[in-house]
Protein backbone atom coordinates (compact mmCIF):
# COMPACT_ATOMS: atom_id res chain seq x y z
CA UNK A 1 0.00 0.00 0.00
CA UNK A 2 1.41 3.39 -1.02
CA UNK A 3 1.85 6.12 1.60
CA UNK A 4 0.13 9.47 1.61
CA UNK A 5 2.24 12.46 0.49
CA UNK A 6 4.71 13.49 3.22
CA UNK A 7 2.80 16.68 4.11
CA UNK A 8 -0.51 14.81 4.56
CA UNK A 9 0.57 11.99 6.89
CA UNK A 10 -0.92 11.40 10.30
CA UNK A 11 1.31 11.52 13.38
CA UNK A 12 1.26 7.72 13.60
CA UNK A 13 2.38 7.46 9.97
CA UNK A 14 5.06 10.08 10.60
CA UNK A 15 6.47 8.12 13.54
CA UNK A 16 6.41 4.87 11.58
CA UNK A 17 8.35 6.42 8.65
CA UNK A 18 10.19 9.41 10.03
CA UNK A 19 13.56 10.86 10.98
CA UNK A 20 14.72 12.93 13.96
CA UNK A 21 17.76 15.20 13.54
CA UNK A 22 18.99 14.32 17.01
CA UNK A 23 21.58 16.24 19.02
CA UNK A 24 23.45 13.41 20.73
CA UNK A 25 24.44 14.29 24.30
CA UNK A 26 27.81 13.32 25.83
CA UNK A 27 27.87 10.07 27.84
CA UNK A 28 25.71 7.39 26.22
CA UNK A 29 26.68 5.52 23.08
CA UNK A 30 24.94 6.22 19.77
CA UNK A 31 23.34 2.77 20.04
CA UNK A 32 21.96 3.54 23.50
CA UNK A 33 20.55 6.90 22.41
CA UNK A 34 18.89 5.25 19.43
CA UNK A 35 17.26 2.72 21.76
CA UNK A 36 15.89 5.54 23.90
CA UNK A 37 14.41 7.24 20.82
CA UNK A 38 12.83 3.95 19.72
CA UNK A 39 11.22 3.44 23.13
CA UNK A 40 10.08 7.06 23.48
CA UNK A 41 8.45 7.06 20.04
CA UNK A 42 6.98 3.58 20.70
CA UNK A 43 8.17 2.18 17.37
CA UNK A 44 9.54 -1.28 16.70
CA UNK A 45 12.83 -0.12 15.14
CA UNK A 46 15.21 2.82 15.02
CA UNK A 47 18.60 3.30 13.38
CA UNK A 48 21.22 6.04 13.62
CA UNK A 49 23.29 7.71 10.91
CA UNK A 50 26.73 6.51 11.94
CA UNK A 51 28.43 5.71 15.23
CA UNK A 52 29.55 8.48 17.55
CA UNK A 53 31.73 7.60 20.55
CA UNK A 54 30.09 8.13 23.97
CA UNK A 55 31.92 11.45 24.63
CA UNK A 56 31.18 12.85 21.16
CA UNK A 57 28.15 15.12 20.70
CA UNK A 58 26.13 16.49 17.85
CA UNK A 59 24.30 15.54 14.69
CA UNK A 60 22.91 11.98 14.87
CA UNK A 61 19.92 11.70 12.50
CA UNK A 62 17.81 8.79 13.72
CA UNK A 63 15.45 6.85 11.47
CA UNK A 64 12.16 5.50 12.84
CA UNK A 65 10.16 2.41 11.91
CA UNK A 66 10.24 1.45 8.23
CA UNK A 67 12.67 4.31 7.56
CA UNK A 68 15.43 2.11 9.02
CA UNK A 69 15.48 0.34 5.63
CA UNK A 70 17.22 3.41 4.20
CA UNK A 71 20.09 3.56 6.72
CA UNK A 72 22.63 2.99 3.94
CA UNK A 73 22.04 6.53 2.61
CA UNK A 74 24.28 7.92 5.34
CA UNK A 75 27.22 6.10 3.76
CA UNK A 76 26.83 8.21 0.62
CA UNK A 77 27.25 11.75 1.92
CA UNK A 78 29.92 13.70 3.73
CA UNK A 79 30.30 14.41 7.45
CA UNK A 80 31.38 17.63 9.15
CA UNK A 81 33.00 17.98 12.57
CA UNK A 82 34.44 20.60 14.87
CA UNK A 83 37.32 19.19 16.90
CA UNK A 84 39.88 20.38 19.40
CA UNK A 85 43.39 19.18 18.58
CA UNK A 86 45.32 18.91 21.84
CA UNK A 87 48.99 19.51 21.02
CA UNK A 88 51.72 18.05 23.22
CA UNK A 89 53.91 21.11 22.80
CA UNK A 90 53.69 24.73 21.61
CA UNK A 91 52.08 25.18 18.20
CA UNK A 92 54.78 25.59 15.53
CA UNK A 93 54.85 28.64 13.28
CA UNK A 94 53.96 26.56 10.20
CA UNK A 95 50.81 25.03 11.69
CA UNK A 96 48.58 26.59 9.00
CA UNK A 97 50.52 25.11 6.08
CA UNK A 98 50.90 21.72 7.78
CA UNK A 99 47.17 21.46 8.48
CA UNK A 100 46.43 22.43 4.87
CA UNK A 101 48.44 19.42 3.62
CA UNK A 102 45.86 17.10 5.21
CA UNK A 103 43.08 18.46 2.97
CA UNK A 104 43.41 15.48 0.63
CA UNK A 105 42.94 11.72 0.36
CA UNK A 106 44.50 10.02 3.39
CA UNK A 107 45.46 6.47 4.29
CA UNK A 108 43.83 5.43 7.57
CA UNK A 109 43.67 2.25 9.62
CA UNK A 110 40.68 2.05 12.01
CA UNK A 111 41.53 2.25 15.75
CA UNK A 112 41.88 -0.97 17.74
CA UNK A 113 38.56 -0.39 19.51
CA UNK A 114 36.60 0.19 16.29
CA UNK A 115 33.74 -2.05 15.19
CA UNK A 116 35.24 -2.71 11.73
CA UNK A 117 38.25 -4.71 10.58
CA UNK A 118 41.57 -2.87 10.89
CA UNK A 119 42.46 -2.74 7.21
CA UNK A 120 44.30 0.19 5.64
CA UNK A 121 41.88 2.27 3.60
CA UNK A 122 41.64 5.66 1.91
CA UNK A 123 39.35 8.41 3.12
CA UNK A 124 39.15 11.96 1.75
CA UNK A 125 39.20 15.17 3.76
CA UNK A 126 37.36 17.68 1.56
CA UNK A 127 37.88 20.78 3.73
CA UNK A 128 40.13 21.27 6.78
CA UNK A 129 40.01 24.72 8.37
CA UNK A 130 42.16 25.91 11.25
CA UNK A 131 39.71 28.16 13.10
CA UNK A 132 41.78 29.18 16.12
CA UNK A 133 44.99 28.39 17.96
CA UNK A 134 45.29 29.09 21.69
CA UNK A 135 48.16 27.85 23.85
CA UNK A 136 48.44 24.15 23.00
CA UNK A 137 44.99 23.78 21.48
CA UNK A 138 43.93 24.11 17.86
CA UNK A 139 40.27 24.32 16.83
CA UNK A 140 39.56 22.53 13.55
CA UNK A 141 36.55 22.29 11.25
CA UNK A 142 36.63 19.14 9.12
CA UNK A 143 34.39 18.15 6.22
CA UNK A 144 35.23 14.64 5.16
CA UNK A 145 34.15 11.40 3.56
CA UNK A 146 31.94 9.12 5.63
CA UNK A 147 34.07 6.68 7.62
CA UNK A 148 36.95 9.08 8.30
CA UNK A 149 38.41 8.67 11.80
CA UNK A 150 38.93 12.11 13.33
CA UNK A 151 40.87 10.66 16.26
CA UNK A 152 43.39 9.18 13.80
CA UNK A 153 43.48 12.45 11.84
CA UNK A 154 44.36 14.39 15.00
CA UNK A 155 47.07 11.85 15.92
CA UNK A 156 48.63 12.13 12.46
CA UNK A 157 48.43 15.95 12.54
CA UNK A 158 50.32 15.92 15.84
CA UNK A 159 53.07 13.80 14.28
CA UNK A 160 53.32 16.05 11.22
CA UNK A 161 53.53 19.15 13.42
CA UNK A 162 56.37 17.61 15.41
CA UNK A 163 54.64 18.12 18.74
CA UNK A 164 52.49 15.03 19.01
CA UNK A 165 48.80 15.47 19.58
CA UNK A 166 45.46 13.86 20.25
CA UNK A 167 41.79 14.58 19.76
CA UNK A 168 40.10 16.52 22.54
CA UNK A 169 36.44 17.50 22.31
CA UNK A 170 34.63 16.43 19.13
CA UNK A 171 31.24 17.52 17.86
CA UNK A 172 29.59 16.43 14.61
CA UNK A 173 27.97 19.45 12.98
CA UNK A 174 26.59 17.81 9.82
CA UNK A 175 25.93 14.49 8.14
CA UNK A 176 24.43 14.84 4.67
CA UNK A 177 21.75 16.02 4.22
CA UNK A 178 21.39 17.17 7.87
CA UNK A 179 23.25 19.87 9.78
CA UNK A 180 23.17 21.53 13.18
CA UNK A 181 20.73 24.31 12.20
CA UNK A 182 17.69 22.44 13.56
CA UNK A 183 18.98 19.80 15.97
CA UNK A 184 16.50 18.19 18.36
CA UNK A 185 17.37 17.10 21.89
CA UNK A 186 15.98 14.05 23.65
CA UNK A 187 14.06 16.45 25.91
CA UNK A 188 12.53 18.16 22.84
CA UNK A 189 11.35 14.79 21.54
CA UNK A 190 9.92 13.74 24.90
CA UNK A 191 8.03 17.03 25.29
CA UNK A 192 6.73 16.94 21.70
CA UNK A 193 5.41 13.40 22.17
CA UNK A 194 3.71 14.43 25.43
CA UNK A 195 2.03 17.44 23.77
CA UNK A 196 0.88 15.22 20.88
CA UNK A 197 -0.80 12.86 23.35
CA UNK A 198 -2.71 15.89 24.68
CA UNK A 199 -3.87 16.75 21.17
CA UNK A 200 -1.28 19.34 20.07
CA UNK A 201 0.66 17.78 17.18
CA UNK A 202 2.42 20.93 15.97
CA UNK A 203 5.61 20.52 18.02
CA UNK A 204 5.97 16.85 17.09
CA UNK A 205 5.68 17.75 13.40
CA UNK A 206 8.56 20.19 13.91
CA UNK A 207 10.66 17.58 15.73
CA UNK A 208 10.00 14.53 13.52
CA UNK A 209 10.39 14.95 9.75
CA UNK A 210 9.04 12.66 7.03
CA UNK A 211 11.72 10.09 6.23
CA UNK A 212 12.07 11.50 2.71
CA UNK A 213 14.18 14.27 4.23
CA UNK A 214 17.01 11.74 4.67
CA UNK A 215 17.01 11.13 0.89
CA UNK A 216 17.16 14.74 -0.28
CA UNK A 217 20.89 14.60 -1.16
CA UNK A 218 20.41 11.67 -3.56
CA UNK A 219 19.46 11.91 -7.25
CA UNK A 220 15.76 11.24 -7.71
CA UNK A 221 13.68 9.07 -10.04
CA UNK A 222 9.92 9.61 -10.40
CA UNK A 223 7.77 6.54 -11.10
CA UNK A 224 4.11 5.93 -11.83
CA UNK A 225 1.83 4.76 -9.02
CA UNK A 226 1.22 1.52 -10.91
CA UNK A 227 4.99 0.92 -11.06
CA UNK A 228 5.31 1.78 -7.36
CA UNK A 229 2.79 -0.94 -6.48
CA UNK A 230 4.84 -3.47 -8.49
CA UNK A 231 8.05 -2.29 -6.79
CA UNK A 232 6.37 -2.82 -3.40
CA UNK A 233 6.14 -6.49 -4.37
CA UNK A 234 9.82 -6.68 -5.30
CA UNK A 235 9.73 -5.87 -9.02
CA UNK A 236 12.64 -3.85 -10.48
CA UNK A 237 12.08 -0.35 -11.81
CA UNK A 238 11.40 -0.77 -15.53
CA UNK A 239 11.54 1.99 -18.15
CA UNK A 240 7.79 2.11 -18.98
CA UNK A 241 7.02 3.01 -15.36
CA UNK A 242 9.55 5.84 -15.10
CA UNK A 243 8.38 9.43 -15.57
CA UNK A 244 11.61 11.30 -14.90
CA UNK A 245 15.25 10.89 -13.80
CA UNK A 246 17.28 13.63 -12.15
CA UNK A 247 19.56 15.26 -14.74
CA UNK A 248 22.53 14.90 -12.38
CA UNK A 249 22.13 11.13 -12.02
CA UNK A 250 24.71 8.83 -13.61
CA UNK A 251 24.79 5.08 -14.03
CA UNK A 252 26.03 3.42 -10.88
CA UNK A 253 24.61 6.15 -8.60
CA UNK A 254 22.45 5.32 -5.62
CA UNK A 255 19.09 6.95 -6.39
CA UNK A 256 15.82 7.44 -4.54
CA UNK A 257 12.57 6.66 -6.35
CA UNK A 258 9.37 8.57 -5.59
CA UNK A 259 5.79 8.76 -6.79
CA UNK A 260 4.86 12.12 -8.31
CA UNK A 261 3.46 13.34 -4.96
CA UNK A 262 6.89 13.03 -3.32
CA UNK A 263 6.36 9.78 -1.43
CA UNK A 264 9.46 7.54 -1.32
CA UNK A 265 9.17 4.12 -2.97
CA UNK A 266 12.63 2.57 -3.01
CA UNK A 267 16.39 2.97 -3.15
CA UNK A 268 18.44 1.44 -5.91
CA UNK A 269 21.31 1.68 -8.35
CA UNK A 270 20.72 3.50 -11.63
CA UNK A 271 21.53 0.89 -14.27
CA UNK A 272 19.58 1.84 -17.40
CA UNK A 273 18.11 4.57 -19.59
CA UNK A 274 14.72 5.95 -18.61
CA UNK A 275 14.05 6.97 -22.24
CA UNK A 276 14.29 3.38 -23.43
CA UNK A 277 11.13 1.50 -24.44
CA UNK A 278 11.97 -1.42 -22.16
CA UNK A 279 14.52 -2.69 -19.71
CA UNK A 280 15.54 -2.15 -16.12
CA UNK A 281 16.31 1.44 -15.09
CA UNK A 282 16.91 1.01 -11.35
CA UNK A 283 18.15 -2.14 -9.64
CA UNK A 284 16.44 -2.43 -6.24
CA UNK A 285 18.47 -2.18 -3.04
CA UNK A 286 15.76 -1.29 -0.49
CA UNK A 287 11.96 -1.20 -0.85
CA UNK A 288 10.46 1.60 1.27
CA UNK A 289 6.73 0.93 0.81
Amino acid sequence: MLRDPPEHRSVDDLLSFGVVNLDKPPGPSAHQVTGWVRDMADVDRAAHSGTLDPKVTGCLPTLLGDATRMAQVFLEGSKEYVSVLELHGPAPADIDSTVAEFESKLYQKPPRKSAVSRRLRVREVYDLDLLEVKDRQALLRIRCESGTYIRKLCHDLGLALGTGGHMGHLRRTATDPFDDADLVTLHDLADALAFAEEGDESWLRDVVSPAERALSHLPSVTVANSAAREIANGAPVYAPGVFDVDADASRGDLVACYTDDGSAVCLGELVGDADADAGEVVSLEAVLV
